[in-house]
């Protein structure tokens, strides 16, 4: 069974670095495993940046081994230098908090909590915040040489511009969470992304110092990378947010299935539980009918509907169908400005009612005779309508759900047009 889940990660491109692999299957071939990986709150939602150390702990789960899921509300006041150019600003204790209940809740999408083999939810704060500054020193500090810190990355390549003292021990925090989860819940592998290597191997280093020989062993995950070189998981418009308020799960949708044919393969991998031979077929459909995208909306499918649901994915795609189609006035008014929300936007005078007039108004005509060449040529539609008069006064039968219209030319140039 275990030795089917190492084969298995390795085929997906899951393991970056391991302290001792012939010690990790050892361990999973003998018993049930607890194993963590945590996050800090540094928002109220994760994004999807955030994801793949926790899928690949769900992987875990998924093949009998029990997940502890750290939520960082101690570490989350101090802040990780780890991938960092310069100091966090420090967030409030209320901040954190809030942060730590709105990252709780999506955990809950992501594994299955509360069974015999159910994963664990943990806070750190709930240790940290026992041990005073005089315990913290003789009792952890002492064991950790500053020669050993600055020999960490995260340490090094904060030199040159400056690191705090708080952040400096950051590592130290992070070590004592995977010492305490060993002692209490017998936590034997910590899982992080490859930036974490060395948080992890501090945590193993110092539980060997404090309490001699200790079985820990730690997995990071390679950092998740498109094959232009751009970083992964942002848009134009910033983060994609697991949180649906903040991208809703139609956009979520659409970040997915506008994958590029170079890396949908292995995103599905990363990203899906689809089996062996279901991304296999695919790839072949990919190779042979690759104007099908058959990868990417599989890659979409799956990862909106363990995120989002299925009524999520459900809406997802037929807000996408609609908006394909032209068939605008199907959608509601939160829909549209979902699908609408990077066209831009105008607002229209109050005098201004004729289409040729708004049409120049807005910048979708370059003036008077263009518009009137365009609408007559049928190149003008009005939330999804072609419309060639040109005596057409726009009206509040137009404004959908009250709010605003959509206007466009040919195919491609929207406009979502508000008004005073």
């Amino acid at each position: 069974m275990s030795n089917a889940l190492i084969e298995e990660l390795k085929w997906r491109g899951l393991i970056y670095q391991q302290t001792d692999e012939a010690g990790i299957e050892a361990l999973l071939n003998k018993e049930q495993v607890t194993l963590y990986c945590g996050a800090d709150p540094t928002a109220d939602s994760l994004h999807i940046g955030h994801l793949l150390p926790f899928l690949t702990l769900r992987r875990f789960q998924e093949h009998g081994h029990r997940p502890i899921v750290l939520i960082g509300g101690g570490t989350g006041m101090i802040g990780d230098p780890s991938g960092k150019s310069e100091e966090r600003t420090l967030q409030t204790e209320e901040q954190v908090q809030h942060n730590v209940e709105g990252i709780s809740q999506q955990m809950h999408r992501l594994f299955e909590f509360g069974t015999e083999k159910g994963a664990v939810l943990v806070n750190n704060k709930d240790w940290l915040s026992q041990i005073s500054l005089i315990d913290f020193l003789r009792d952890y500090g002492k064991h950790v040489g500053v020669n050993y810190m600055l020999g960490k990355d995260s340490i090094q390549t904060r030199l040159e511009n400056g690191i705090s003292y708080t952040e400096f021990t950051y590592t130290i925090l992070q070590a004592i969470d995977f010492g305490h989860l060993n002692r209490e819940l017998n936590c034997k592998v910590q899982v992080g992304g490859s930036d974490q290597w060395g948080n992890i191997t501090s945590g193993i280093e110092l539980m060997r110092r404090m309490y001699g020989q200790t079985e820990a062993y730690g997995l990071t995950i390679p950092l998740v990378v498109k094959a232009d070189g751009k970083k992964f998981g942002k848009t134009e418009g910033g983060s994609v947010w697991l949180d649906p308020e903040k991208t809703s799960p139609y956009e979520f949708y659409q970040f997915w299935i506008n994958t590029t044919d170079d890396d949908v393969i292995k995103f599905l991998k990363y990203f899906t539980f689809l089996e062996h031979d279901e991304i296999a077929k695919l790839e072949q459909s990919l190779e042979e009918a690759p104007h099908l995208r058959e990868a990417q909306k599989a890659l979409a499918e799956n990862v909106t509907r363990f995120i989002h649901g299925q009524e999520a994915l459900d809406d997802a795609i037929r807000i996408s169908q609609a908006l394909f189609s032209g068939d605008l006035k199907s959608l509601s008014a939160d829909e549209l400005r979902a699908g609408f929300k990077d066209v831009p936007q105008v607002t229209l005078s109050k005098n201004t009612t004729n289409l040729v007039e708004a049409i120049v108004e807005t910048g979708i005509s370059s003036s008077k005779r263009q518009a009137r060449e365009d609408i007559s040529s049928g190149a003008i539609y009005i939330n999804g309508e072609r419309e060639q008069d040109l005596k057409y006064e726009l009206s509040d039968e137009d404004k959908i759900e009250g709010e605003f219209t959509i206007l466009r030319r040919g195919k491609k140039k929207y406009f979502m047009v508000t008004y005073e």
